[in-house]
This record gives C-alpha cells, structure tokens and sequence, in this order.
C-alpha cells in the first residue's frame, strides 16, 4: 500500500487538492540579466516568501491543515515536479525555487491535470469525499512550448465544474493566453504582491475546507489589494 493510501486511510477528513504552477523562468530573476543589475526583491524572491507564508498559513488552520493538499510544478527550462500533492500539515518547507530558462507552461499544466486526476482516483479508490480540485498558474510571461491542447482541457474543466482554474499574470504576462486556460478571465497581480496573493489564496482553501458540502459551487472572495485590472 502506497504512504498516499495510508495517509487517506489515518486521515479521513474531505480533501481540496490545489495545484500550483509557477513560472521559474529567467525572467522572474528581474531586471537585466535576470537580474544581475537590478536593486531590491526580485520577482522570485518575492514568489519564494509568498509561497512559504501560503504553506504556513495552512498550517495554522486547523481544518485546512489535514484537509488541504498542495502540489507545486514549476516551469523553468524544464518541468519540475517540486512538492507532490501532500496535506500541509505533512510539508515541513520547500527548496527555494531559482529563476532560469524559458517557460514550459503547457507541459506544467499538462503534468499538474494528470497529477490531480491520478489524486482523485486515490480519494475515490479510499472513499475519502472531495472538494472541487484547484489549479493555480502564475507567470510573468507566455508559453514558449505548445499549450493550445491542455488549455482548451483545463478550460472544459473549469467550465464544467470539475476544477477551479486561476490564471494570475505578473507585469509582462499575456493575459490574453493565459486566460485561455480556465472559464474565468486571467487575472494580473499588482506589482510583486506576492504576499498578499497567497495570503487571499489560503484564506480561499480554508474557506473551501470548512463547507459543509464538498459538492457546492466554488464562489472565490473579492481579490482585494492584490490583483489589478
């Protein structure tokens, strides 16, 4: 038996996967040369703190802590699967993600459905009931492999409520193709609120994970600060 299977079995609780897929590419170093003469937080600093504090905030609810299940994939150069979908009580920290190479987002994607379909066929094998998966991309730029197929497949999910898609651009980011990924409109984040992003992010999981029905309609809470238009 797999340490998966065990772990749905010694924690039964409703589970509400969140796939995140993050741009590591060499532009999120910043400024020239990826940074090299740039002054101040970089946008991969910036996603490293917001992503820690995300992990911490889950941690410290107490529902979300052995219901939320967080899974990271980046895309920098190649595909990454850096932290496979794991309850956030289970994540003790991440190695810091580096900003290099061009951005693979179609296969991160690709890998990050299959990841969660492979997840809910577990919650359905182990009768552990479930929440309405999450895929959440943030790049600061466009594909540079071919995205056109699993775009349209993450877009027929979300519309048909099988996932919830939310597609966050940085400054620089085609809004236009990443919104081509989900049946909401892609959204651009203000600056480098990563922070902030991150913190609206888990206060969304925890609302999620203390519904009373795992079969309700996701309504997401206002953006606040965070998103621009």
């Amino acid at each position: 038996m797999s340490s998966d299977a065990n772990d749905l079995i010694d924690n039964p609780s409703p589970r509400c996967p969140c796939m995140v897929v993050l741009d590591t590419s060499g532009s999120m170093g910043g400024g020239v040369l990826g940074g090299l003469f740039s002054s101040g937080p970089t946008p991969i600093d910036e996603l490293n703190k917001g992503f820690q504090s995300f992990l911490e905030a889950l941690k410290k609810d107490e529902v979300a802590a052995y219901s939320v299940e967080v899974g990271a994939i980046t895309a920098g150069g190649s595909v990454q699967e850096v932290l496979p979908l794991t309850t956030a009580t289970h994540i003790d920290g991440i190695q810091s993600f580096q900003a290099s190479g061009n951005t693979p987002l179609g296969g991160a994607v690709a890998l990050a459905l299959k990841r969660l379909d492979e997840r809910k066929a577990e919650y359905k094998r182990n009768g552990v009931p479930y929440y309405q998966p999450w895929l959440v991309v943030i790049s600061d730029g466009e594909p540079t492999d071919s995205w056109q197929q699993v775009a349209q497949e993450a877009k027929a999910q979300s519309t048909n409520r099988k996932l919830v898609a939310l597609m966050v651009g940085v400054q620089g980011a085609d809004l236009g193709k990443l919104g081509q990924f989900s049946n909401r409109p892609a959204l651009k984040l203000e600056g480098l609120n990563f922070s902030e992003f991150f913190e609206w992010l888990s206060a969304s999981m925890s609302r999620v994970s203390a519904s009373t029905s795992t079969s309700a309609q996701v309504q997401l809470p206002s953006t606040d600060s965070w998103a621009s238009i």
